[in-house]
Parts: C-alpha cells; sequence; structure tokens
C-alpha cells in the first residue's frame, strides 16, 4: 500500500463505518443488545482505523484541489464544509455516548445517541460523497 492508496481506504473505512452504524440501528430497533453493541463497536473501530489513515494521509500530502467547474462547486463546497465541521464535532459525542454505553448509563446514552447517531451517519455517507468528488467524479487536472 503506498500513500496514493489511503483515500479510497478512507471512503471504504467510511462505507465499512455507515454499513454497522446502520445494522446498530436495525439492531437495537429490534432490542438485539448484543447485536447492537457489537455493531457499534465495529463502528467506532472503523471510524479511528480511518481517522489514523486520514490523519497520516494528509500530515504527508499538499491538499487535494477539487476539479469540478460550475453549478457543482458550490454543491461541492457546501457538503465539505457541513462534513468537516460535523467532523470535529462528531468526535467527543462519540466518545461520550460510547462510555456512557460502557458504564451502563443506558438512560444517559440513549439521550445523546439521539443526537450523534444521525450525526456519526451524515459524516460516514458525506465522507465516502467527498471521496467521490474529489477523486472519481471530478478529479482536478493538477493535483
Amino acid at each position: 500500500m503506498t500513500l496514493h492508496d489511503i483515500p479510497a481506504l478512507d471512503a471504504r473505512l467510511n462505507a465499512t463505518a455507515t454499513v454497522f452504524l446502520t445494522a446498530g440501528y436495525a439492531f437495537i430497533r429490534r432490542r438485539r443488545i448484543a447485536a447492537h453493541r457489537a455493531s457499534m463497536l465495529a463502528a467506532f473501530a472503523a471510524s479511528v482505523a480511518f481517522l489514523a489513515c486520514y490523519l497520516t494521509y494528509h500530515l504527508q500530502t499538499a491538499p487535494t484541489r477539487f476539479g469540478g467547474t460550475g453549478l457543482i462547486r458550490p454543491v461541492y463546497f457546501a457538503l465539505l464544509i457541513s462534513h468537516v465541521l460535523l467532523a470535529l464535532v462528531i468526535v467527543p459525542l462519540i466518545l461520550v455516548t460510547l462510555t456512557l454505553a460502557l458504564r451502563g448509563r443506558y438512560d444517559r446514552h440513549r439521550a445523546w445517541a439521539r443526537w450523534t447517531f444521525p450525526l456519526w451517519y451524515y459524516v460516514s455517507v458525506t465522507g465516502v460523497l467527498v471521496y467521490l468528488f474529489l477523486y472519481q467524479w471530478w478529479p482536478a487536472a493538477v493535483p
């Protein structure tokens, strides 16, 4: 694996987190607590792996330029800005929500999860979209 391969790996890790988040939500709705816990811990692991890869990549490379022109530019930048801002917010939310669950404080966990889950889901999905915008759909002619 080279540094060049990390953005695609990041997208896969975000997609994996999204799948586990979806499964975790479905499990808790069916009161399958053990399966919910396993899914959410797997989503957390995928997100931690993503963050490690993301930081490794961006500490060693120049920023990637968006190659789209016209009306797609404001769409991309609105998506990117919301993704980045919520990615900053979601880290402490995930840590608090996970800690509450692991300590058995389920009422408080549930209250925090009502905010954490949709934001975490949004960040995971938009992470994949940002990758597609940058590297698949409208790659910059000059990196």
